[in-house]
């Protein structure tokens, strides 16, 4: 039998089973109980975040006007942290050939009638030219597991080659890594490459379940892959991002997993998850999202987000275009800090016109817009899009990135990059609407600096900006 421990590196004691339906029963019997819900707010408004046990009962609280409260922290708690910059980045896919059996993903490797796709460098850096031509400077890498066709030396050629790609004013800083599980030797070898944060779904953190949809394949192995995250800070990444795919199992019981692997992480290396995603089953070739009969509604999404923010106010948010223009607008209030912007999911989708090889594709993307259009949306809402990769590329990373977070000092940090890298992309970029939006953006956010003196450098390298010159960062 398994006790539960957030220290310890067993997957099946710091994601418990046991524990997980005790705090779900617990929720369910306090999600009207007045008295608690209060305190637990109350502590939340410290800003230093809820346990899984208290977050879960705000989750199941049925009370209008609680909730109503719990969505306006949520919105404040993401301002006082975050301001009103959104991250922006794209997915690119480097090979669909995988030899996993997993039963919502449309790479597993029975489905013949996939076409399977693998980049060479050349159309890497094809792929690399057609995003930096969109304005691009953050990218997250995607690819099955297969071991002969994507060993972790492809992966390594393939960030190599993204990273040595300057065309006019283009170059991606920073490369975020989505692949398989892997070794703390491969991990050194992915940090020694210089990649952001390592990012790897839980898909699901029932160990049941999560065997019976890995069917076959190393993915099939529950303790491996959950506690990769271990792996890859021993390995020395300092940022990984987590995540579960709604919708494969009942979404408490993942919104408790999540915040227990956050927990875990804190405990053990003294920094939560960089990121949290939070992806819900889509469409895709081979793949019904109807034979999951845990879909979440809309409400429930934005439920979900907004207890996330409150319970790990410090880590950042990210929602993709899986979802639609209309519920992407409503989480951003609630607590999403990255979005991602005119993506792809299929190989070699930026080259090519996705539409003519569909079902190579991972899932059906949502939110269809150009990178102009979302940047134009954002702006209109009154948030900075920002393409700012300064603290991972300054050495900001892990403890020090989240020590500037928990201390507000991210506002005379972030704030100006945000400000100048959004400069670089109006002038490099732009349709001429979305310039026109965003200079005037620019001249009334550079006022919200709290520093003169960085204000001052701002308003100079801006100029700078205009005459040609770019990568300026605090």
């Amino acid at each position: 039998m398994y006790k539960y421990d957030p220290k310890s590196l067993k997957a099946e004691e710091f994601i418990n089973h046991e524990e997980i339906e005790s705090t779900l029963a617990y929720a369910e019997e306090n999600k009207s109980n007045v008295k608690l819900l209060r305190e637990i707010l109350e502590k939340a408004k410290l800003r230093k975040g809820l346990s899984h046990r208290e977050a879960a009962v705000l989750l199941d609280c049925d009370i209008p006007e609680i909730n109503e409260e719990i969505y306006a922290l949520a919105e404040q708690i993401k301002k006082d942290f975050y301001g009103n910059r959104i991250v922006m980045f794209a997915p690119l896919y480097l090979s669909n050939y995988c030899v996993n059996g997993c039963l919502y993903c449309p790479y597993h490797y029975k489905n013949k009638h996939i076409c399977r796709k693998k980049l060479t460098q050349e159309e890497v850096k094809a792929e690399v030219i057609a995003l930096q031509d969109m304005g691009h400077k953050r990218l997250a890498i995607e690819a099955g597991e297969d071991p002969v066709n994507n060993p972790i030396e492809y992966i390594l050629d393939c960030i190599k080659t993204i990273y040595s790609i300057k065309h006019k004013n283009g170059a991606i800083r920073r490369v975020n890594v989505n692949i398989a599980a892997t070794t703390v030797e491969n991990y050194r070898k992915l940090k020694e490459a210089g990649i952001g944060t390592y990012i790897l779904f839980q898909e699901t953190y029932h160990k049941e379940s999560y065997e019976r949809l890995h069917p076959t394949g190393p993915k099939h192995n529950y303790a491996y892959h959950t506690e990769a995250m271990d792996r890859a800070m021993e390995g020395g990444i300092d940022d990984v991002g987590i995540g579960a795919l709604f919708g494969l199992e009942l979404y408490r019981y993942e919104f408790a997993g999540l915040l227990m692997h956050a927990e875990h992480l804190e405990a053990v290396h003294g920094v939560g998850p960089h990121t949290i995603s939070v992806p819900r089953v889509r469409r895709a070739d081979d793949i019904d999202p109807d034979e999951f009969d845990n879909g979440i509604t809309d409400d429930t999404f934005a439920k979900i987000v907004a207890c996330l923010r409150i319970a790990v106010p410090y880590t950042g948010m990210i929602v993709s275009t899986r979802e639609s223009k209309a519920c992407r607008e409503k989480v951003l209030h609630l607590g999403v800090s990255q979005i991602s912007g005119g993506s792809r999911t299929s190989v070699g989708g930026y080259v090519e016109e996705e539409e003519e090889d569909e079902n190579s594709a991972q899932f059906d993307v949502s939110d269809r817009r150009t990178l102009d259009q979302v940047v134009n949306w954002l702006m209109k809402m009154d948030y900075i899009p920002s393409f700012c990769t300064a603290c991972y590329r300054e050495g900001r990373t892990g403890d020090r990135f989240m020590s500037l977070c928990k201390s507000g000092q991210i506002q005379n940090c972030c704030h100006p990059n945000a400000l100048m890298t959004l400069k670089e992309y109006l002038m490099d970029y732009a349709s001429e609407d979305t310039k026109q939006i965003g200079e005037k953006l620019i001249e009334k956010e550079i006022d919200n600096i709290p520093k003169e003196k960085v204000r001052e450098i701002v308003k100079e390298n801006l100029v700078n900006i205009e005459n040609g010159k770019r990568d300026f960062r605090f």
